[in-house]
């Protein structure tokens, strides 16, 4: 873990040592080391470390696939909006593996550094739209009290149908969800993105 980086006060979220393996070249079996090649070439998203964690249960690794991939990357919202909902959820989770990864995806899909910046201070940070300040808020309430407040639904409403209103709550939810995962299996990030924690 780098030092000088972005980090919640209280750290990151990690147990002392990485608690599950990861499959690795040389006991994968050619179902799955086919598999691993395939979502890195067509997901184009370096994410070794948690395919190589999920390869352990591939049930699951095969619908979690099939279900996050509606959310993120072939998700209805704006890519931008996606990716600072998912930022945030990260920041609040206290999850390296899930910041360090969405840094990387942010800034390809359009957040810029000083955005990034700023997620850890919120919403009343200056600089953001309204929309923008309401995603946030609606993190906020999901994962403190598992419910977004009144004011922040009916101004959400402003912006988002139905479908992206569910759209929105199913994203941070996934994305709690998965935090929790990653901190609790102790993966590390992937070393190939240590580097845009540093543009940051």
């Amino acid at each position: 873990m780098k030092h000088d980086e972005l980090m919640p006060d209280e750290g990151w979220q990690l147990p002392a040592q990485r608690r599950i393996a990861p499959v690795t070249d040389s006991n994968p079996g050619l179902i799955k080391k086919t598999f691993l090649v395939g979502i890195e070439r067509i997901g184009k998203l370096n994410a070794a470390n948690l395919w190589t964690l999920m390869m352990h249960n591939m049930r699951l690794f095969r619908g979690m696939l099939f279900f996050a991939s509606r959310l993120m990357p072939y998700g209805r919202l704006e890519r931008r909006d996606t990716e600072l909902a998912i930022l945030r959820v990260a920041w609040l989770c206290r999850s390296r593996y899930e910041w360090g990864q969405h840094v990387d995806i942010g800034l390809r899909a359009g957040l810029t550094a000083e955005e990034i910046r700023r997620i850890p201070q919120g919403a009343e940070a200056a600089g953001w739209s309204e929309r923008q300040q309401l995603i946030l808020r609606a993190c906020d309430g999901f994962i403190a009290n598992s419910l977004v407040d009144d004011a922040t639904w009916a101004g959400l409403q402003e912006h988002y149908n139905e479908p992206l209103l569910i759209e929105l709550l199913m994203l941070i939810g996934w994305y709690q969800g998965l935090a929790g995962v990653l901190n609790s299996s102790g993966i590390p990030l992937d070393a190939a993105l240590e580097q845009y924690l540093k543009k940051i």
